[in-house]
């Protein structure tokens, strides 16, 4: 079993991914500033950091093509702009070959803003402005151009774009006093509009891909993906690490249904909701992948850890819920959880399997779920395609969703419990 180890700093947790240690490997940690990392809320912070470094790769493998940032520039007068009314932006590698009419879109992560303080804050980093987005990133993973890194997609137009309004690019309003663009919609409608006239118009195969709260938004934007091409192009979604459940803390509350609440009714999300959901459910109800899968009706791959890494920290076992600290050791390594705990976790990976229960009924619809201590697959190398990369039933997750995809074989991928899978790359905080 590989583990990532997440150096914890000052309360919150901070991952240099891509020092894959086991055993008695050792890597060195990046230099980072403490200032310039702290995050308004735990619960973007960590997020945040995880997704953010999940494109890392390995020291062992070859060094990542490096990608530009293109602004929208177009944008603005659609009133498409980050929460601070900068410009949107995106990473495009063109295709090439068999691949030159195919397109990828991966849409980024790193959580979600729910009050007037935290995207205040956000609006200072590159979740909420283009002026503090890297100018070059890694395309590693489901991104990366190279056959032996991405066997089904390497050759194919790859794009990621970047998420700076803090509601999965799913929020209409604006706050004048505060001085917060909350334009997550136009935001896709504008990339989308670009992407098109970039030659996506002409694609014959199309995947909208998404990370953490980039997976939510591939689920809430699938359908959308799909009206943009004709009937006879094929479209497909991919959701990695999206799949949020509405789960009752150890407490007893609530905390991701309240952390949504706050980021439904700030960003003016409702709008933008499904009416096959918000007919019958509140609003908040319906950010929930769970309240939203069985009505989405383009083919969905849903990829995720079964104790997902964030819900447990951020989710399930944030300190509100657990201001005495009792679950800070399983928090921080699952090795350390008590018989107790670990049961409270098999009833969380139960609830997940019984939110996919009706949606994996579809032949159209694909699955892997693992039972690792994991947060987002698809764009680190290591879990995406790699010599020891996680196993369900002797597949990886990149052969998993290239099969299904290419319609080569059904995939219906749910592990059995924890401990019994060894394959995991589970992430341990220090």
């Amino acid at each position: 079993m590989r583990v990532i180890q997440i150096l914890t700093v000052l309360g919150y947790a901070f991952c240099f991914v891509g020092f894959v240690l086991s055993g008695s490997e050792r890597g060195s940690f990046e230099d980072f500033n403490v200032t310039e990392l702290e995050i308004e809320t735990e619960k973007e912070g960590l997020l945040s950091l995880l997704e953010n470094d999940a494109a890392a790769a390995s020291p062992s493998l070859p060094k990542p093509l490096m990608v530009p940032l293109t602004l929208i520039y177009g944008a603005a007068s659609k009133g498409a702009v980050c929460l601070d009314g900068t410009l949107p932006g995106y990473h495009l590698h063109r295709g090439r070959g068999s691949g030159a009419n195919s397109w990828l879109i991966q849409l980024e992560g790193g959580g979600w803003c729910n009050t007037i303080r935290s995207c205040v804050y956000r609006k200072t980093t590159r979740r909420g402005s283009s002026k503090f987005m890297e100018k070059l990133i890694p395309f590693t993973g489901i991104l990366s151009n190279k056959a032996e890194e991405n066997p089904d997609f390497f050759n194919w137009n790859r794009v990621k774009l970047r998420y700076c309004d803090g509601a999965s690019f799913n929020g209409d309003s604006r706050d004048e006093a505060a001085q917060l663009n909350f334009r997550g919609q136009r935001i896709w409608l504008a990339a989308m509009e670009e992407l098109m006239s970039k030659g996506m118009q002409n694609a014959n195969q199309a995947l909208l891909s998404g990370c953490s709260a980039g997976g939510l938004a591939s689920i809430l934007h699938c359908d959308e993906f799909r009206d943009l091409f004709p009937r006879t192009t094929k479209v497909k979604c991919l959701s990695d690490a999206g799949l949020f459940l509405d789960a009752v803390d150890v407490s007893g509350g609530r905390t991701l249904r309240n952390m949504y609440g706050g980021v439904v009714n700030l960003q003016g999300v409702q709008k933008n909701l499904p009416n096959t959901c918000t007919n019958h459910l509140d609003p908040t109800l319906c950010f929930f992948p769970q309240n939203l899968i069985a009505n989405v009706k383009t083919p969905l791959f849903i990829l995720n850890a079964a104790y997902d890494a964030w819900q447990l920290q951020e989710s399930l076992a944030p300190r509100s819920a657990d201001p005495r600290g009792y679950w800070n050791n399983c928090k921080l390594n699952h090795a350390l959880c008590s018989s107790s705990q670990i049961y409270f976790l098999q009833g969380f990976r139960n609830q997940m399997l019984n939110a996919v229960r009706g949606f994996s009924r579809s032949r159209q619809n694909g699955l892997f779920i693992n039972s690792c201590f994991a947060h987002c697959q698809s764009e680190r190398q290591d879990t995406w395609f790699a010599d020891n990369s996680p196993l369900i039933a002797n597949k990886g997750i990149a052969e998993s969703v290239g099969n299904w995809y290419f319609d080569r074989v059904g995939v219906k991928a749910i592990d059995c419990a924890y401990p019994c899978d060894n394959t995991c790359h589970n992430l341990v905080f220090k």
